[in-house]
Order: C-alpha cells, then structure tokens, then sequence
C-alpha cells in the first residue's frame, strides 16, 4: 500500500464515490464517501494516518465497521468476519436484518 490515497479508493469503489479534499494546512484530509442516496461517510484523515500504512489499514476497517454498524448489520457479526479475515464488503452487501418487529399488531403502548 504505497500510495495512500489509491489504497482508500480501493476499498471503497466502486460501491461509493471517493472525494478526498485537503482541509487543513498540517495535511489533514477529509474523506467524503457518497452513492445515489447522498454521503454515506465523512471522516478526517491526518497526516499521520495517511502516511502510516498499518494506520491508514485499521482506519479504512474502521470506517467499513462504522458504516456496516449504522447499516444495520450486528457489530458481533462484522468483528467476527474481520477477525476471520472475510470480507466486510461481502457482508455489508447483504440486507441487514431489520431490528424492529415488521408485524406491529401485537403491540401495545400506553400514554
């Protein structure tokens, strides 16, 4: 992973668009990810993290994780793929089970 910026346009294309924009004179960047329905995903990249491969590695299964999670998908399954290496696309690219009751008629709610 020599080139930063090529290994987070990897991991994210073609499911999102990548836009990388220079935000701060240190050389923070700011990672925006979007698809049909608007931004997915906006997060910070420093410096230090762009230039570390390990850092730039966890950050990039960092945001896959976040994105999975706020997708509906259950933490424990995503860390159990990543530590069994499978791929979080994989299961990202399956329907999140949904954590409401789809047959609310045996609901009740009081006031």
């Amino acid at each position: 992973m020599d080139n930063p910026f090529q290994a987070i346009s990897d991991a994210f294309q073609p499911e999102y668009r990548v836009n990388l924009s220079i935000q701060r004179l240190d050389g923070s960047i700011m990672l925006t990810l979007s698809n049909e329905k608007g931004v997915a995903a906006k997060r910070m990249i420093s410096a230090e993290q762009r230039n570390d491969p390990k850092r730039m590695s966890r950050l990039i299964e960092s945001i896959k994780f976040g994105m999975a999670i706020e997708q509906g998908h259950s933490a424990m399954q995503i860390l159990a793929a990543m530590t069994d290496g499978a791929d979080v696309k994989k299961l990202m690219a399956q329907p999140a089970a949904p954590t409401w009751r789809a047959d609310n008629s045996g609901l009740a709610v009081g006031i």
